[in-house]
Protein backbone atom coordinates (compact mmCIF):
# COMPACT_ATOMS: atom_id res chain seq x y z
CA UNK A 1 0.00 0.00 0.00
CA UNK A 2 1.32 3.36 -0.96
CA UNK A 3 1.64 6.16 1.51
CA UNK A 4 -0.68 9.10 0.91
CA UNK A 5 0.92 12.05 -0.80
CA UNK A 6 1.47 15.34 0.96
CA UNK A 7 -1.55 16.77 -0.82
CA UNK A 8 -3.79 14.04 0.44
CA UNK A 9 -2.56 14.55 3.99
CA UNK A 10 -4.03 18.09 4.18
CA UNK A 11 -6.86 18.50 6.59
CA UNK A 12 -10.29 17.92 5.32
CA UNK A 13 -12.18 21.00 4.22
CA UNK A 14 -14.35 22.68 6.85
CA UNK A 15 -17.83 23.44 5.67
CA UNK A 16 -18.77 25.83 8.46
CA UNK A 17 -17.83 29.43 9.14
CA UNK A 18 -15.97 30.30 12.30
CA UNK A 19 -18.33 32.90 13.78
CA UNK A 20 -16.40 33.51 17.01
CA UNK A 21 -14.46 36.57 15.69
CA UNK A 22 -17.70 37.97 14.23
CA UNK A 23 -19.48 37.60 17.59
CA UNK A 24 -16.53 39.23 19.38
CA UNK A 25 -16.63 42.24 17.06
CA UNK A 26 -20.41 42.58 17.43
CA UNK A 27 -20.18 42.48 21.23
CA UNK A 28 -17.50 45.18 21.23
CA UNK A 29 -19.66 47.37 18.96
CA UNK A 30 -22.68 46.77 21.18
CA UNK A 31 -20.74 47.91 24.24
CA UNK A 32 -19.46 51.01 22.42
CA UNK A 33 -22.99 52.00 21.37
CA UNK A 34 -24.39 51.29 24.83
CA UNK A 35 -21.85 53.71 26.29
CA UNK A 36 -22.02 56.33 23.53
CA UNK A 37 -25.82 56.58 23.15
CA UNK A 38 -26.53 58.11 26.60
CA UNK A 39 -23.64 60.53 26.17
CA UNK A 40 -25.07 61.77 22.88
CA UNK A 41 -28.35 62.82 24.50
CA UNK A 42 -26.82 65.07 27.18
CA UNK A 43 -27.60 68.77 26.79
CA UNK A 44 -24.60 70.77 25.76
CA UNK A 45 -24.19 74.28 27.13
CA UNK A 46 -23.91 76.70 24.22
CA UNK A 47 -23.25 80.40 24.50
CA UNK A 48 -25.56 81.75 21.80
CA UNK A 49 -24.88 85.12 20.22
CA UNK A 50 -27.25 88.01 20.77
CA UNK A 51 -29.41 89.25 17.94
CA UNK A 52 -29.00 92.79 16.73
CA UNK A 53 -32.14 92.92 14.61
CA UNK A 54 -33.50 96.23 13.50
CA UNK A 55 -36.38 97.31 15.75
CA UNK A 56 -39.82 97.31 14.18
CA UNK A 57 -41.40 100.70 13.48
CA UNK A 58 -43.46 101.85 16.41
CA UNK A 59 -47.13 102.72 15.94
CA UNK A 60 -48.28 106.29 16.60
CA UNK A 61 -50.02 105.41 19.87
CA UNK A 62 -48.91 101.97 21.06
CA UNK A 63 -51.01 100.07 23.58
CA UNK A 64 -48.54 99.11 26.32
CA UNK A 65 -49.41 96.62 29.04
CA UNK A 66 -46.90 96.48 31.90
CA UNK A 67 -46.48 93.76 34.51
CA UNK A 68 -44.64 95.26 37.46
CA UNK A 69 -42.43 93.49 40.00
CA UNK A 70 -45.29 93.47 42.54
CA UNK A 71 -47.46 91.72 39.86
CA UNK A 72 -49.72 94.73 39.40
CA UNK A 73 -50.78 95.48 35.82
CA UNK A 74 -50.68 98.89 34.16
CA UNK A 75 -52.37 99.71 30.87
CA UNK A 76 -50.57 102.65 29.31
CA UNK A 77 -50.10 104.72 32.49
CA UNK A 78 -53.03 103.60 34.68
CA UNK A 79 -53.26 100.60 36.99
CA UNK A 80 -55.82 97.97 35.91
CA UNK A 81 -57.43 95.20 37.92
CA UNK A 82 -56.76 91.80 36.32
CA UNK A 83 -60.43 90.88 36.53
CA UNK A 84 -61.31 93.99 34.47
CA UNK A 85 -58.40 93.65 32.04
CA UNK A 86 -60.57 92.64 29.07
CA UNK A 87 -62.95 95.57 29.55
CA UNK A 88 -60.05 98.03 29.98
CA UNK A 89 -58.44 96.76 26.77
CA UNK A 90 -61.74 97.04 24.91
CA UNK A 91 -62.06 100.68 26.05
CA UNK A 92 -58.47 101.48 25.05
CA UNK A 93 -58.74 99.85 21.62
CA UNK A 94 -62.35 100.74 20.88
CA UNK A 95 -63.15 97.02 20.65
CA UNK A 96 -60.50 96.37 17.97
CA UNK A 97 -59.10 92.98 19.05
CA UNK A 98 -56.68 92.91 16.11
CA UNK A 99 -54.66 95.79 17.55
CA UNK A 100 -51.23 94.79 18.77
CA UNK A 101 -50.65 94.87 22.53
CA UNK A 102 -47.08 95.60 23.59
CA UNK A 103 -46.37 93.58 26.72
CA UNK A 104 -43.46 94.38 28.98
CA UNK A 105 -42.59 92.91 32.35
CA UNK A 106 -40.10 93.55 35.08
CA UNK A 107 -37.16 91.16 34.83
CA UNK A 108 -37.85 89.89 38.36
CA UNK A 109 -41.31 88.62 37.36
CA UNK A 110 -41.42 84.84 37.03
CA UNK A 111 -42.13 83.18 33.72
CA UNK A 112 -45.32 81.65 35.14
CA UNK A 113 -46.72 85.06 36.09
CA UNK A 114 -45.95 86.43 32.63
CA UNK A 115 -47.66 83.43 31.00
CA UNK A 116 -50.71 83.91 33.24
CA UNK A 117 -51.02 87.49 31.98
CA UNK A 118 -50.64 86.33 28.38
CA UNK A 119 -53.38 83.74 28.98
CA UNK A 120 -55.60 86.53 30.30
CA UNK A 121 -54.91 88.49 27.10
CA UNK A 122 -55.78 85.48 24.99
CA UNK A 123 -58.94 84.92 27.02
CA UNK A 124 -59.96 88.53 26.35
CA UNK A 125 -59.48 87.92 22.60
CA UNK A 126 -56.22 89.84 22.11
CA UNK A 127 -53.95 87.49 20.17
CA UNK A 128 -51.51 90.02 18.69
CA UNK A 129 -48.99 90.42 21.51
CA UNK A 130 -45.49 91.82 21.13
CA UNK A 131 -42.96 91.37 23.92
CA UNK A 132 -40.92 94.48 24.69
CA UNK A 133 -37.26 94.33 25.69
CA UNK A 134 -34.35 96.72 25.90
CA UNK A 135 -32.15 97.05 22.88
CA UNK A 136 -28.63 95.71 23.32
CA UNK A 137 -26.37 98.29 24.98
CA UNK A 138 -29.14 100.61 26.19
CA UNK A 139 -30.07 101.36 29.79
CA UNK A 140 -33.64 101.45 31.09
CA UNK A 141 -34.98 104.97 31.72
Amino acid sequence: MATPSLHEQDLDELHEINVTPFIDVMLVLLIIFMIAAPLATVDIAVNLPSANAEPSPRPDKPLVLTLKADLSVDLDDGTVNRAALGAALDRATGGDKTQRVFLRADKTVSYGDLMALMDALRGAGYLHVALVALEAGKVAP
